[in-house]
């Protein structure tokens, strides 16, 4: 008999139903020579402190740091948990063969691995590898089941991962804990969770303590245009009401106009990150409920599987991308100008050298049905960009125009969209993108909005047309303005900041770079905000989150760098993605950690300072 081991159960009714294991049981489905049963997540844990030792299951200093000789495992205290582990064993024990059917990326490998290990199954392990849950894929990967050893270093980097996070969690925690703390206070450090909240925390102190600078900018209205002086910004009023004195009655001539064509490339597919940091823009959706959403979508067989940190598709998807779109129903008219033509094929689409285990999130291609509210938008955007990515790049032309008042000079400029080509799929800027505007319409600059700007791009107007040579009477005037402070952190911007560990970035090529550094995973870093929120280090107003009193606290009374660096945590990061590939020993990570928990114990323990948290 053959025991394929599924997450959860709505992945093994899916899986038992194409391998014809239709007969119920409790705990699994059986039939055609296959048992399929599940897990529900995490079915095991790493041990408590007191599991290795009494004397670490009191609270004490004297006992910091723990660092178990070897690293167990056990189930999680739960009735249901062990109710369907008893299950399990019973079948791995009777087993010919177990097919991993966990997700396919490391926590999938995590939890199937330690419920194998704890059931003690001997026989054979085959790896089920599949990106969606559709028939077809379920078919495709029983034909091609790949033997568990080649996903030995995924299962590695997931266990170091694991082991990281107990040392340094168990131990900063108690000891900031019977530091620092007062009354029954807990006091959470966490790997990736510390430094998280530093950069809210950070972001917070720096909008407290701006200065705000005044300036002022020259700016006149010729023929109902707002030119802006060259000069830029003015420091001076005195400066600024002279000019205006000398240029007031003068007229206002145009120098000189020009036009340019450019072109902007159709947006990038998904990773799980980006349809996060996109849906909070536009829906206002947290990070865990995007997660939870895209991951429904996964298990309803309408999208791929979602927690993936590339945008990119392997050229192998090519051939099914015709198939995929033709499945889009609702989605047919929008694709009339694809009719007929081969379907493009752009390097910053497909691209095998950027794709690993999984590729970027895509349509399968099933018709979706029964979709909340809620999933019907995510399911739009993703959709969307899909069909996006085949359509030539949208053309338009800039006009900058130049002008003078005397010695003094000015310029404007504006957008005109010239062939909307992709735009028409996903909307102009500052538009919904469920809206659609007719080709050939003007509209705003196309550009990527920055980070800092939360989404929010300039909109820019058509211009009139003007001649050079022209000239005409103006109205000159001074607008005094300050310098802003950096806006706080929202869901979307902390998610790139994580990404990029801290390092706010626009371009996309550079943002890839720096994802090697990013800190947690896609997969991990909603449940870290989420926990941030947990622990009451952080609230949220309107969009903003906002460092609370304790949170800030925490901060400032860590002295050491390693625990609330995203770049220092970035490093780490690095290393378990080289565990991944092989290029770094899980041996040497686990020794710089042990290592690093010690000095942290060694210099906490020496402050003198006889500092609390209120």
């Amino acid at each position: 008999m053959i025991v394929c081991i599924a997450e959860k159960p709505s992945v093994a009714r899916e899986i038992a139903e194409v391998l014809g294991a239709r007969a119920r049981h409790e705990g699994y489905l059986e039939g055609n020579g296959y048992q399929v049963t599940w897990t529900f997540g995490h079915l095991c844990t790493l041990k408590e402190p007191h599991d290795y030792s009494p004397q670490w299951k009191g609270w004490s200093l004297a006992m910091l740091p723990m660092v178990p000789q070897r690293f167990g495992i056990k189930l999680i205290d739960d009735e249901g948990i062990r109710k369907q582990f008893a299950i399990i064993e019973k079948l791995m024990k009777e087993a010919d063969m177990i097919v991993n059917c966990g997700d396919a990326g490391q926590e999938g490998e995590l939890i199937q691995r330690w419920v194998m290990q704890k059931a003690a199954a001997t026989c054979p392990v085959k790896r089920l590898w599949i990106s969606s849950l559709t028939t077809e894929a379920i078919r495709e990967g029983f034909n091609t089941l790949h033997e568990a050893s080649d996903y030995q270093k995924l299962y590695e980097a997931g266990l170091c991962r694991a082991i990281g996070d107990w040392l340094l969690g168990m131990n900063a925690t108690r000891l900031y804990t019977l530091k620092y703390a007062r009354d029954r206070q807990i006091l959470s450090i966490g790997r990736v969770q510390t430094p998280t909240l530093a950069l809210i925390v950070n972001r917070h102190e720096e909008i407290a303590n701006f200065k705000p600078e005044q300036y002022f900018e020259l700016k006149t209205t010729y023929r109902d245009t707002i030119f802006s002086s060259v000069r830029g910004k003015l420091k001076s009023e005195e400066q600024g009401r002279e000019i205006i004195e000398q240029i007031k009655d003068l007229p206002f001539e145009i120098t000189n106009v020009t036009k340019k064509e450019g072109r902007e490339a159709p947006p990038r597919l998904f990773d799980l990150t980006s349809l996060q940091v996109e849906c909070n823009k536009k829906f206002s959706f947290s990070a865990d409920t995007t997660l939870k959403l895209i991951q429904s979508l996964y298990e309803k067989k309408v999208t791929t599987y979602p927690r993936v940190d590339t945008t990119y598709l392997p050229d192998d998807v090519y051939p099914k991308c015709g198939t995929i779109l033709n499945g889009l129903s609702e989605y047919q008219e929008l694709m009339q100008p694809l009719r007929g033509k081969k379907l493009l094929k752009s390097k910053k689409v497909f691209d095998n050298s950027k794709v690993t285990d999984h590729h970027a999130i895509i349509p399968t291609g099933v018709d979706p049905q029964g979709l909340t509210d809620m999933e019907k938008k995510v399911f739009d955007l993703v959709a969307r960009h899909f069909i996006a990515v085949f359509f030539p790049d949208c053309r338009f032309a800039t006009t900058t125009v130049q002008g003078k008042a005397g010695d003094e000079e000015f310029k404007t400029s504006g957008k005109t969209i010239l062939d909307p080509a992709w735009r028409t799929v996903i909307g102009m800027p500052n538009a919904d993108s469920s809206q659609k505007k007719a080709p050939g319409g003007t509209d705003t600059q196309p550009s990527s909005p920055s980070e800092e700007s939360q989404g929010e791009s300039t909109p820019e107007r058509t211009l009139p047309v003007f001649q050079q040579g022209e000239s005409g009477p103006h109205l000159p005037d001074l607008q005094e303005k300050w310098t802003q402070p950096p806006k706080p952190y929202t869901e979307a911007t902390l998610l790139r900041a994580m990404e990029t560990a801290g390092k706010l970035v626009d371009n996309e090529e550079l943002r890839d770079a720096l994802k090697e550094n990013g800190i947690g995973r896609p997969s991990t870093r909603a449940a870290i905000i989420e926990t941030l929120f947990k622990r009451r280090y952080i609230v949220k107003e309107r969009k903003s989150l906002m460092p609370t009193s304790i949170g800030i606290e925490l901060i400032h009374l860590i002295r050491e760098d390693v625990l609330k660096s995203a770049e220092l945590t970035g490093i780490w990061e690095k290393h378990l993605r080289e565990i991944e590939k092989g290029t770094y020993e899980p041996r040497q990570f686990l020794d710089e950690l042990k290592e690093m928990v010690s000095s942290i114990v060694t210099q906490v323990m020496s402050d003198t300072s006889n500092r609390r948290i209120q």
